[in-house]
């Protein structure tokens, strides 16, 4: 009789957990993304890429992985991807070199990781968690997070691995147009990756990977590294991943924000995410947005410029993907 209810507990067990609410989402950067100025092979290749992802990451939350693994594994995928600025699509600095940025946190006990201005590590998300998990600090940056890497195990890549033709040729025309004072036709201030999840086990994380801005100077670092300015996650509000003009997100703590009007303001998540991006971002002059989760699995993508890539699966098992303003599709 005994080992009968153990197993009919058991089955109890798997039951509850298969119906724990999950929730994934992610963005591939916000900015002047217009529909008819990329091509339509172009157009086709990022829908396909943001469908794969976020499917994929679905299904390991799914088969119970953590969501420290399924963010680490999802930004991962966009790193390795010359499509956006992240790892090997990171844009060029001034002086025609890369500097990556990166953050991790885990809203179960607001741990956090964080790392800045990389130039041989492949991959910054998966840096940026070890932060977290292996050093008493949240963040490194420059040397001494290269060095940290290689002591962890970390094998460096030439900085030629992050670079892409495409981004090249973004620098030189940004140069063209600053040496003759114009304003550049390009949108240089944006190109972040992020994703947020809710796993099985309840947990909200949040994960960010950037390149930069294009040009940039001076070691010149943006939100995407800031704990609750590109990234936040706390398990009583919600999971914040941004990307836009990080001097903003960062002067207004975007992510922060965000989670703490749900916190302390019982504003739900898409309220919350709208006045800070669409009312205080707007005041302020910022452009961006941000992708979130909250702890029942609703899904906020939010933002203020004309497009962001996108795609999201919410705790319906509702799945949406979009480029443009208004775009979204199943």
């Amino acid at each position: 009789m005994k080992h009968c209810l153990w197993i009919l507990l058991g089955i109890s067990m798997m039951s509850a957990a298969d119906e724990s609410p999950i929730a994934i989402a992610l963005h591939g950067g916000a900015g002047t993304i217009e529909r008819g100025a990329m091509s339509e092979e172009l157009e086709a290749t990022y829908r396909a890429f943001l469908h794969d992802a976020v499917t994929s990451g679905y299904e390991q939350l799914r088969e119970g992985r953590s969501g420290l693994d399924v963010v680490v594994t999802v930004i991962q995928m966009m790193e390795d991807s010359p499509l956006f600025n992240a790892g090997r699509g990171a844009v060029y600095t001034w002086n025609g070199a890369h500097e990556l940025d990166a953050s991790i946190m885990h809203g179960e006990k607001l741990d956090a990781g964080a790392v800045a201005g990389l130039s041989t590590v492949q991959s910054p998300i998966a840096l940026a968690r070890t932060v977290m998990e292996g050093s008493p600090h949240v963040m490194l940056a420059g040397p001494g997070a290269e060095a940290f890497a290689q002591e962890q195990g970390f094998d460096p890549v030439s900085p030629e691995y992050f670079g892409t033709e495409r981004r090249r040729e973004a620098l030189e025309a940004y140069k063209a147009d600053e040496q003759a004072g114009r304003k550049p036709e390009a949108d240089h201030k944006f190109g972040t990756v992020g994703v947020v999840v809710l796993d099985q086990a309840g947990n909200l994380v949040a994960g960010t990977s950037t390149g930069g801005m294009t040009g940039k100077r001076w070691g010149r670092i943006g939100d995407s590294p800031v704990i609750g300015a590109g990234t936040y996650a706390d398990n009583r509000s919600c999971a914040v991943s941004a990307t836009g003009h990080g001097e903003y997100f960062i002067r207004h703590t975007v992510a922060r924000d965000i989670c703490a009007r749900m916190q302390f303001g019982a504003a739900t998540l898409e309220e919350a995410a709208r006045t800070v991006v669409i009312e205080e971002l707007v005041a302020a002059g910022g452009e961006g947005g941000i992708v979130a989760v909250d702890p029942a699995g609703k899904v906020a993508m939010v933002f203020n410029t004309p497009g962001m890539y996108r795609a999201s699966i919410d705790a319906t098992s509702r799945k949406v993907v979009g480029i443009y303003g208004e775009d979204e599709t199943p």
